[in-house]
């Protein structure tokens, strides 16, 4: 079979990498003036782009502005493709398209199937991987990746997205993009319980992690030849309009830790000492499942102190996986603890073909150290209880936690109570200092 050729217009990018002057973060207009001058010395060769960029739950990272840019600047001269890096979540809707893509046609957008759309295009070896996690995995590693990104008829893939702290991989974005926003099961699940076994609490918030260092090695070896090209930002939200401080894009793995270092100013916080109660808030247009509302588990964990509370405040959960399979495996298993789910993996075939499950499970469990409470009203009581969590009906939650006269950070209620409030974990990390190493 002869080899197929790509094009190389991703090494003629213009890198740029620009940090915020002010505190409200940069401007659209310098956001635009920058994209501009990135494809500028390949504009005029493009015939064909595929746009990355993440999906509705990653609203804030700044993307859609990003990707409607993109998509004027190109498509007068040639056809873009977007191609949401869905992972293992549900496709985009047009009322969500619209509200993070403006008036980007629905129909440019290709949606990806994490089971099926994918082609197989190497494999870590299982001797990398179980040295990069000190012996605790040493198991090879399927890469797979969207067939569209195979197409040689792109001249540019464009991965788009937010660098923030994340609980598999350490920090979000960059390989991540492609190797798991588009990539496919196998490489999904290998991943995940990579993460799992190697422990969230030593990833969070730092580049250089055993999964990251899987996804470079797949990149080096199996994706170097591909026009991929990274656009990454750091922002926040702190009253839900995006700050975005800083703006990298290029191919050089410097960006990505440029980025990294500024994501670990503007989105983690270091607490003196640990926290009793922690309120959390999921968006309910943005959070419809505990598979993603537990983000709200993962980056506060480090922040609870042993025998504290967790409330999570979730109006728009109404599942518990995105995906079908998935959902039905943690209504049977439950977030009952990391030895739990490593004992039942032996005996249980359902959830040893789902691996990233399994993960999620260890992830979204306190092991026993605080309690976590579910408010919700979508989903029962007797699901909320069945899962191992506790339940407290959501208007209930409202009137003893107003969250309209909280604000982020230290709350003292009316009866005396103290609490810590977050609107949005998914925008950063939170740790008493103790913990940081």
């Amino acid at each position: 079979m002869p080899q197929k050729e790509y094009s190389r217009l991703h090494l003629d990018l213009k890198a740029q990498s620009l940090l915020a002057k002010a505190p409200e973060g940069m401007g659209e207009a310098r956001i635009e003036a920058a994209l501009e001058a990135a494809l500028a010395p390949v504009l005029p060769r493009l015939k064909k782009v595929l746009l990355l960029p993440p999906d509705y739950t990653r609203l804030h990272s700044g993307a859609g502005l990003i990707t409607r840019t993109l998509y004027n600047a190109l498509s007068p001269a040639c056809q873009v493709d977007i191609l949401p890096t869905l992972g293992t979540h549900v496709p985009v809707t047009q009322t969500e398209w619209r509200a993070m893509f403006g008036d980007v046609p629905f129909e440019r957008m290709i949606v990806h199937n994490w089971r099926t759309d994918v082609e197989l295009i190497g494999e870590v070896p299982a001797d990398f991987v179980k040295e990069v996690s000190e012996g605790l995995m040493d198991q090879p590693v399927p890469v797979e990746v969207n067939r569209h990104l195979m197409d040689p008829a792109y001249d540019l893939i464009l991965s788009i997205g937010q660098v923030v702290p994340h609980e598999v991989v350490g920090m979000a974005n960059h390989t991540k993009n492609v190797f798991v926003g588009a990539g496919g099961s196998r490489m999904i699940n290998a991943s995940h319980i990579l993460g799992a076994f190697y422990g969230m609490e030593r990833i969070m918030g730092k580049d250089k992690t055993p999964v990251r260092a899987v996804f470079d090695y797949a990149a080096e070896h199996f994706a170097s030849h591909l026009p991929i090209a990274y656009i990454l930002t750091v922002t926040d939200a702190p009253r839900g309009d995006i700050r975005t401080h800083g703006l990298f894009i290029g191919t050089q793995r410097k960006l990505f830790e440029e980025a990294v270092a500024l994501a670990q100013q503007k989105n983690m916080t270091l607490l003196d000492k640990p926290l009793k109660k922690v309120v959390v808030y999921l968006d309910g247009s943005e959070f419809k499942s505990t598979w993603l509302g537990n983000k709200a588990v993962y980056r506060t964990r480090m922040a609870i102190e042993d025998g504290g509370e967790l409330i999570v405040l979730a109006p728009g959960v109404d599942k518990f996986g995105e995906d079908g399979a998935v959902d039905l495996l943690i209504r049977k298993y439950g977030y009952k603890g990391r030895e739990y789910v490593l004992n039942t993996l032996d005996k249980a075939s359902d959830l040893k073909q789902n691996l990233s499950a399994a993960a999620h499970l260890i992830h979204g469990s306190s092991d026993g150290r605080f309690t976590i409470t579910y408010c919700t009203q979508l989903v029962s009581q007797e699901e909320v209880e069945q899962v191992g969590y506790n339940y407290l009906p959501y208007e209930e939650a409202l009137k003893r936690y107003p969250i309209d006269s909280l604000q982020a950070g230290s709350n003292t209620l009316d009866n005396g109570e103290e609490i810590y409030y977050i609107p949005n974990p998914a925008l950063g990390l939170w740790m008493a200092k103790d913990r940081l190493n």
